[in-house]
């Protein structure tokens, strides 16, 4: 059966059921996850899984507890900084300390779901409550509403517990970047016995405003958003610790610079202590603050340098404060990601080598145990391991075969597992500390049932292989090829993003529109070149002020390997890629001219002076110190010498890479009469997503490579 883009992107997944935010009740009794509907695989439901009975039942549907009431723009903005701006339904859930009662946000307003079936509808307003929470014991829900923080027992109404002081100052929420480029999310914290929180006030009064326009298709709306552009002012972000009343508040010495980031905040175990990291601007310097909550005062407690010159500080969230006040931490301060333990001012290394922890996954503290997931094995199928807090050899407990990633309850005793490989798509099931199977949450079985299995037939399995960089370092790639015709060539669709983060090469399963493209009669390729991530510092430092170059040295090396297979069709080679690897499009198009055969350009970013802080300046340094890299590092300067077929795609209401960035290379490009095409998407952000869009983008991108004569032999 004939394996289409309509079909890819249509509901049932073709990927199975897709459990998100899986987690264990309070008592371990109860499993909890968000199950996505098998007639809409955007939708989420809340369903438990009782232990004890081995029963599952749906605690809260979306469909008919749902008001169906449109999101505020800031909470679409803070999904879309979470990525998750295409579900709908629950995106998330808590439980309340209690283990009876789990706060479900819906629509933007609050549930509180009970076991017994009991639901208690906690708000009911046209605002939206963003950022809900449970504090520690249970007592008290908490959000924000009109840049308030709101604090009420529950069942009782919620009252603002910080002033209003216009529209610029927020309070309890997080600042643009730290939500976009931080993965902090949040902007206040309970300490664990509910008799203080600490709260994020921010000004962004000196952020320059974007006007964003959103163009749909009956109509635009003009937003004027705070948007802090490289080389521009930062919110001045400021903590303060105050009653659940938001009585005594006391302000957190964060020291006389305040041109830095808040990049994490913790109380300690016993609430006696907060624990606050401060970096620099320059992403080069980390302290760990020591905060005393009466009185606002702080230490230094350590300092976290960058691994390197002319390197950066990566921040991560695989870090625990323990009940004896020692950490377990994650730093890459030997060259590669790993976990120290810090107690009374002594570290240990615990792990060591040259792979990465990726995650750290839970802690047994009576056990003294750490868990974590790790490259040890392959950076390319990572897997579970536990390790002794005194130090010891890791021990694996997952499969190879597969890939692999985990959570836990927050006692370390059970491991959530997820799983998959090039041949079975993703799997989960709840394991012991151990690693041995106790029950499947979702087996996910390739059968005769499978969404999928009417297209295993032409499923083709996948090639990996490396190629040496210039300076020698191993390049993953990976390659899945069709049923070729002996003496034939055949057509490459070479993806690639390119950029800082993300590692594209894996043995993890990737769904079915890489199959799609394969049974039209093309070769899939990706490559991962220097300056990704799970490779260590020395990988990843190369593009170190230098964007734009050595990532696009790295894929060349990649299209001239693909010249060299006999079943290639060297003149039939098309690159693609979205964000980064719309920049890196571009980049390529202008440097190799011929070299490939076509390009599509998704969102790009098109010059860095466009895009934000924290993200930029980490790479790159700012505008006014280091602008010969910034200009080297334009895509708009050469864009005028590219001869190769381009299609530049760009969703015209995207508010991370700002549309400014396609319509200034589209400029560029029609004054000097140089032809292109393009498809742009009223109404869409950075996610051109959907069930009819998806398809359309893709059906779009191939009608563009046969129309250059980018096709498969007959």
């Amino acid at each position: 059966m004939e394996l289409t883009f309509e079909r890819v992107f249509a509901s049932p997944s073709l990927d199975g059921p897709a459990p998100r935010k899986a987690k264990l009740s309070p008592d371990g009794r109860y499993l909890t996850l968000l199950r996505n509907r098998a007639e809409d695989k955007e939708r989420y439901d809340l369903w438990a899984y009782d232990r004890e009975t081995m029963a599952w039942s749906m605690l809260v549907d979306s469909e008919k507890l749902g008001s169906g009431r449109e999101l505020s723009e800031d909470e679409k903005m803070q999904r879309e900084r979470a990525r998750v701006g295409n579900l709908k339904g629950i995106i998330d859930y808590q439980w309340t300390s209690d283990g009876k009662g789990i706060l479900v946000p819906l629509d933007g307003d609050l549930i509180l779901a009970r076991l017994d079936g009991e639901i208690v509808r906690l708000t009911d307003t046209e605002e939206s409550e963003l950022n809900p929470g449970v504090s520690d014991t249970g007592r008290y829900v908490s959000f924000v509403r009109d840049r308030q923080l709101w604090v009420g027992e529950i069942g009782k109404d919620a009252a603002p517990v910080t002033p209003k002081e216009g529209e610029d100052i927020r309070w309890g929420e997080a600042e643009f970047v730290a939500q976009e480029e931080m993965a902090r999310l949040s902007g206040y914290w309970w300490s664990p016995d509910d008799k203080r929180l600490v709260v994020e006030r921010f000004d962004e009064s000196m952020v320059g405003v974007v006007t964003r326009a959103a163009i749909g298709a009956m109509g635009t709306k003009v937003y004027e958003q705070r948007y802090p552009v490289a080389g521009s002012a930062n919110a001045v972000v400021e903590l303060y610790v105050m009653d659940p009343d938001g009585q005594n508040r006391v302000k957190v010495d964060l020291g006389e610079n305040t041109d830095i980031y808040l990049a994490r905040v913790d109380w300690s175990p016993d609430g006696e202590a907060l624990y606050v990291q401060r970096q620099n601007r320059e992403q080069t310097v980390l302290d760990m603050l020591k905060v005393d909550p009466a009185t606002g005062k702080t230490s230094v407690l350590f300092t976290e340098h960058a691994a390197m010159k002319d390197y950066w500080i990566n921040l991560s969230d695989n870090y625990k404060w323990l009940a004896d006040r020692s950490l377990l931490w994650w730093s890459e301060r030997d060259g590669y990601g790993h976990l120290y333990l810090f107690r009374k001012g002594k570290w240990t290394q615990l792990t060591k080598g040259e792979w990465v922890v990726t995650d750290l996954v839970g802690i047994d503290q009576k056990k003294g145990l750490a868990f974590f997931r790790g490259t040890k094995d392959s950076v390319l199928a990572p897997q579970i391991y536990s390790i002794p807090l005194t130090g010891g050899k890791p021990a694996r407990l997952t499969d190879p075969a597969f890939s692999n990633a985990a959570s836990m309850d927050k006692n370390g005793q059970t491991l959530l597992v997820t799983r998959s490989n090039d041949d079975t798509p993703p799997q989960s099931f709840l394991a012991d500390q151990n690693g041995q199977r106790i029950a499947w949450i979702e087996e996910n079985a390739l059968d005769a049932s499978h969404p999928y299995a009417p297209y295993l037939a032409s499923h083709r399995p996948v090639q990996y292989g490396t190629i040496p960089a210039a300076d020698g370092t191993p390049l993953h790639w990976e390659m899945v090829t069709p049923e070729m015709a002996p003496g034939k060539r055949y057509p490459v669709y070479f993806y690639h993003y390119g950029g800082p983060g993300p590692q594209i090469v894996s043995k993890a399963w990737d769904g079915a529109l890489r199959q799609a493209i394969v049974d039209g009669g093309y070769i899939w390729f990706a490559l991962d070149n220097r300056g990704s991530a799970n490779r260590g510092v020395r990988f990843e430092q190369p593009i170190y002020r230098a964007m734009g170059g050595v990532e696009v040295a790295d894929q060349k090396a990649g299209g001239e390997y693909l010249k060299t297979l006999p079943f290639v069709d060297p003149d039939k080679i098309a690159i693609d890629g979205w964000s980064y690897g719309g920049y890196m499009t571009l980049k390529m198009l202008e440097a190799d001219p011929g070299l490939y055969a076509a390009g599509i350009s998704g969102a790009p970013v098109t010059k860095w002076e466009l895009y934000d802080t924290h993200y930029t300046e980490r790479y790159m340094g700012t505008p006014e110190k280091d602008g010969a890299a910034y200009a080297k590092s334009s895509a708009l300067a050469d864009a005028v010498k590219i001869t190769d077929p381009l299609l530049v795609i760009h969703g015209m209401a995207d508010d991370n890479v700002v549309f400014e960035n396609a319509t200034a290379v589209i400029a560029e490009m029609q004054a000097a009469n140089v032809p292109f095409e393009m498809m742009l998407y009223p109404g869409y952000t950075h996610r051109v997503a959907g069930e009819k869009i998806s398809p359309h983008r893709y059906n779009t991108v191939f009608r563009f490579l046969e129309a250059h004569g980018v096709t498969p032999p007959e």
